[in-house]
C-alpha cells in the first residue's frame, strides 16, 4: 500500500483501491475518503454507500478536521435507523487537515484494537494526497510558465550548443507566421532575417560564446532590437542552453533620436550634472553659450571651478539646491572659456533616488547678458530722464486719451499740488472755464498725433488762484503707432506775464510822458499869451461890463487849462523829486485828516491799521500825499456811485525790504483794471475827471522805485490798491538788526 501510495498518479483510482483494501483489512461493510478543499468537502473512493452521501459529508466534516479517531452517527439510505461511521482524520506533514478515512460496519473491538493501523493508513493517505497536490501544482506551474512566456511581447528563443532551436515563445512564432512547434529542432541560423549582416557564428544573436551574459543592439529593416543573452546548463554538462530575448526598441530609439534633436536644437542651455556639480551631459546651445569647441571638451574636465568668477559661488549654489530641491529664475554670473562674463537665468531641479538622496541635477540656462546690458542702459536712461523730469522747473504731466492725469513730476508737488488732487483727475478741470473749450480742442488735436506748443491758458494754481501757464502737448505712441497718452509740459508764466505787462506799461508811460512833456511846453506858450492879454483887457476901463464877464470866464478857463498842463508836466516827471526820509504812516494820517469831514458827513467809515514800527522811506512827502489823496478821492467817488454804506480800510506793513500800503473800498469797483493807470482813461462822468490822476500816481510811485497795483475785490464789491515803496537803506539795516534781537 505504501509503494502504491508513493507511485500513483491518478488520485480517484488510487482512492478507490485504497478504500477497498481498508474495508477488507478491517472487515468493514464499506470505506470512503473525504477530501477537504478549503471550506468544501468531497466524498470519494466508495462505489456503493448505503446512506446519503451529502449527509455523510456534512456530518463528518467537523470530525474530519480533528486530530483523533471518532465516531459519527448518520441515517441509512433505506431504513430510518441510525448507523455509526468511524472517522480517521488525515493531516499533511505541516499539520494541515487534508480529509478523513470513513469506515462503516467495522466491529467496535477491532476499531479499538487497530487504532495504530488506522493512523498508519491515514499517514499513507496523507502522503498520497500531498504527492498528488504537489504534482498538480507543478503541472499548473509549468502550464502557467508556458503561458507567461507566450504572453511576453518580446521575442524569446532558446538554442542548444549544437545551434538547434529548443524553445520559442508565441510572439516570435507569430511574427514569423509559424506555429511554435514548427521552429523547435530547426537551426538557429534560420532566424538571421531578424538581424542584418553576416556574423561569424551560426546564431545571428550571439556575439561571444564565452560570456554567460551579453547585451547588444541589432537591426533588421526598419526594426531595431535590443538582444539580451543568457547561458545556462541543461540536464547534462554537455547540454548548455543559450537564451536570447529580443526587445523591439524601434520606437524608443526613434524617441531618443527625436529627443536628442530637440535637446540639441533648443537655443537655451540644457545640462545634467552630478550632485557635486560636474556636467554629465549638455546640449549644443550650452556648449556655444560657454564658448567651448565641442560637447566632449566641456564634459572632459570638471570646468565648474573655472565657470564661477567668485570661487565660493559654486558652493552656495549647490547648497541652495540641496536645501530647497531646486531653484527657479536664479540669476548667476558665469565665466566663458575666453574669460568674458556670462549673465544667466537658471532653473535647476534635483533628482532623488528612492531613499531621497540626490543623484542628479537637471537644469535649463538662459543667456541674459544682452538683456542685462539693455536693462542697465534702460535704467541709466530712466534715471537720466527721471532726473530731468524732477529737475526741470516746468510741470510735466502724462494724460491718457480721456484726459486723466496718470503721472506728475516732482515740480508739480513742489508747486503745492497734492497727489490726490492731481492723479486720476481731468486736467481740464484746472483750466479756467472760459478757456476749457480751447484746451479740449488742443487735447483732441494731440490725440490725433499732432503736437501743440506754447498754448497760453489760465489755470488754477495750488492755492486756488488763477495763474497764466504756457502749455505744450505732445503725443506718445505704442508699438502699433497709436497715440495712447499725451505729455503735457506746463510752465507757470504768471510772474513773467505780470512783469511783461509792467514793462509794457512802463514803456507806454515813458512814451506818453515824452509826448505829454512836448505838448505841455507847446501849450504853455499860447496859454501865457492868453492869460496876459486877458489880464490887460480886464485892466482896461473901456471894456464894457458884459465883455468883462466873458473875459473873466476866459481867464478862469485858461487858468484851468494851465492847471491841466501842470498836471501833464507832473505826469511827465518834469518836476524834480525832493528826496528826504519820510514816515509813510504819518503821511497817511495827515491825508485822511484832509478828507475826514467829507467821510464823516457822508457816513463813510475809515478803518486805519498802521504798523507803528515802520521804517522810513526816501521820498517826497508832498508827492506821496498826492498819491494817497488821489486814491482816497477815487474810493470816495466809487462809494458815492454805489449808494451803499461806505467803508475804506487802510493797512500798512513791512515786508521783504519795502513798505506795503493797502487801500480797500467797497464801492463800485473798476470796469477795466488793465487800463486804470493809462493817461486820460477815466470811469467818471464827463467834466468830473481828466483821467490823469492815477497815471500821475503811477509815475510818482515808480519815481520812488516802488510799485502800484489794482484789483477788484472778490464778490464784486469795491477795489483794492496795493503800493510798495522800498525803505531807505539805513532804515532797512536798522529793521534787520531789530529783527535779529
Amino acid at each position: 500500500m505504501a509503494t502504491e501510495a508513493a507511485g500513483s498518479r491518478n488520485l480517484p483510482e488510487f482512492l478507490e483501491r485504497f478504500a477497498k483494501r481498508v474495508a477488507r483489512m478491517l472487515g468493514a461493510d464499506w470505506c470512503a475518503v473525504l477530501l477537504i478543499r478549503g471550506d468544501d468537502v468531497e466524498l470519494q473512493g466508495a462505489s456503493e454507500i448505503p446512506a446519503d452521501a451529502e449527509e455523510i459529508a456534512g456530518k463528518t466534516s467537523h470530525a474530519s478536521r480533528g486530530r483523533e479517531v471518532s465516531t459519527v452517527h448518520v441515517r441509512q439510505r433505506v431504513a430510518a435507523d441510525q448507523t455509526e461511521l468511524v472517522v480517521v482524520p488525515v493531516r499533511g506533514s505541516d499539520g494541515e487537515a487534508l480529509g478523513a478515512i470513513l469506515v462503516h460496519g467495522a466491529r467496535p473491538e477491532i476499531v479499538e484494537d487497530e487504532k495504530k493501523l488506522l493512523h498508519a493508513l491515514a499517514s499513507h493517505a496523507a502522503l498520497s494526497l500531498e504527492n498528488f497536490r504537489r504534482f498538480s501544482q507543478l503541472e499548473r506551474s509549468k502550464q502557467q510558465w508556458v503561458q507567461d512566456i507566450d504572453a511576453i511581447s518580446d521575442f524569446i528563443v532558446v538554442h542548444d550548443r549544437a545551434w538547434k532551436i529548443v524553445r520559442t515563445n508565441r510572439s516570435l512564432a507569430d511574427h514569423l507566421g509559424l506555429p511554435p512547434v514548427a521552429l523547435v529542432g530547426g537551426s538557429i541560423s534560420s532566424l538571421r532575417t531578424l538581424a542584418e549582416g553576416d556574423g561569424t557564428l551560426p546564431c545571428p544573436f550571439c556575439l561571444y560564446t564565452a560570456l554567460s551574459k551579453e547585451e547588444h543592439v541589432i537591426s533588421s529593416g526598419e526594426k531595431i532590437y535590443l538582444v539580451s543573452t543568457s547561458r545556462t546548463r541543461g540536464a547534462t554538462d554537455d547540454d548548455e542552453r543559450t537564451i536570447h530575448v529580443l526587445k523591439d526598441i524601434t520606437d524608443r530609439r526613434e524617441a531618443e533620436r527625436r529627443y536628442r534633436e530637440l535637446y540639441d536644437s533648443i537655443q537655451e542651455g540644457l545640462f545634467f550634472a552630478t550632485p557635486d556639480g560636474r556636467f554629465l551631459d549638455v546640449n549644443d546651445a550650452m556648449v556655444r553659450m560657454l564658448g567651448y569647441a565641442s560637447r566632449e571638451e566641456l564634459l572632459r574636465d570638471d570646468v565648474g571651478a573655472y565657470l564661477y568668477p567668485e570661487p565660493s559661488a559654486r558652493g552656495r549654489l549647490l547648497a541652495a539646491i540641496r536645501k530647497t530641491g531646486g531653484l527657479r529664475n536664479h540669476e548667476e554670473t558665469l565665466r566663458r572659456k575666453d574669460g568674458t562674463l556670462l549673465h544667466t537665468l537658471q532653473n535647476i531641479t534635483a533628482v532623488r533616488d528612492s531613499q531621497g538622496k540626490i543623484k542628479q541635477f537637471r537644469g535649463l540656462m538662459l543667456d541674459v547678458t544682452e538683456q542685462k546690458k539693455f536693462q542697465a542702459q534702460l535704467q541709466r536712461e530712466r534715471d537720466f530722464n527721471q532726473k530731468i523730469l524732477n529737475a526741470t522747473q516746468s510741470m510735466i504731466l502724462v494724460l491718457d486719451t480721456a484726459g486723466l492725469i496718470s503721472y506728475a513730476n516732482r515740480r508739480c508737488y513742489e508747486a503745492g499740488y497734492k497727489q490726490e488732487e492731481v492723479i486720476g483727475r481731468r486736467l481740464v478741470e484746472l483750466v479756467d472755464a472760459a478757456q476749457r473749450e480751447e484746451f479740449e480742442a488742443a487735447l483732441e488735436t494731440t490725440a490725433h498725433g499732432q503736437q501743440v506748443e506754447n498754448l497760453e491758458i489760465r489755470a488754477k494754481r495750488s492755492d486756488g488762484s488763477l495763474g497764466h501757464f504756457s502749455i505744450s502737448l505732445s503725443p506718445m505712441r505704442d508699438g502699433q503707432n497709436t497715440v495712447n497718452s499725451v505729455v503735457v509740459v506746463m510752465t507757470d508764466i504768471t510772474d513773467a506775464s505780470v512783469m511783461q505787462a509792467k514793462l509794457a506799461h512802463s514803456e507806454r508811460m515813458a512814451t506818453l510822458g515824452r509826448l505829454v512833456s512836448g505838448v505841455a511846453h507847446e501849450v504853455n506858450n499860447p496859454l501865457a499869451a492868453i492869460l496876459g492879454f486877458t489880464d490887460l483887457l480886464l485892466e482896461n476901463p473901456e471894456v464894457p461890463a458884459n465883455a468883462r464877464e466873458d473875459l473873466q470866464i476866459i481867464l478862469q478857463e485858461t487858468q484851468r487849462t494851465k492847471d491841466i498842463v501842470q498836471d501833464l508836466l507832473s505826469f511827465a516827471r518834469q518836476r524834480p523829486v525832493k528826496r528826504e526820509l519820510v514816515n509813510v504812516g504819518v503821511i497817511l494820517k495827515q491825508t485822511t485828516k484832509l478828507r475826514s469831514y467829507d467821510f464823516q458827513s457822508h457816513g463813510v467809515e475809515v478803518v486805519e491799521e498802521y504798523d507803528e514800527n515802520l521804517p522810513t522811506v526816501m521820498g517826497d512827502s508832498q508827492q506821496l500825499q498826492q498819491v494817497f489823496l488821489n486814491i482816497l478821492n477815487n474810493a470816495y467817488d466809487a462809494i458815492e456811485e454805489s449808494g451803499r454804506r461806505g467803508k475804506i480800510q487802510i493797512t500798512t506793513a513791512y515786508k521783504d525790504g519795502a513798505i506795503e500800503i493797502v487801500l480797500t473800498d467797497n464801492g463800485t469797483g473798476i470796469s477795466d483794471v488793465e487800463r486804470i493807470f493809462d493817461p486820460f482813461y477815466t470811469t467818471k462822468q464827463t467834466g468830473k475827471g481828466t483821467g490823469l490822476g492815477l497815471s500821475i500816481c503811477y509815475g510818482i510811485v515808480r519815481a520812488h522805485g516802488g510799485e502800484i497795483q489794482c484789483r477788484n475785490n472778490a464778490g464784486g464789491h469795491g477795489s483794492t490798491f496795493s503800493i510798495r515803496i522800498p525803505v531807505a537803506l539805513e532804515s532797512a539795516a536798522a529793521s534787520a538788526k531789530e529783527a535779529g534781537r
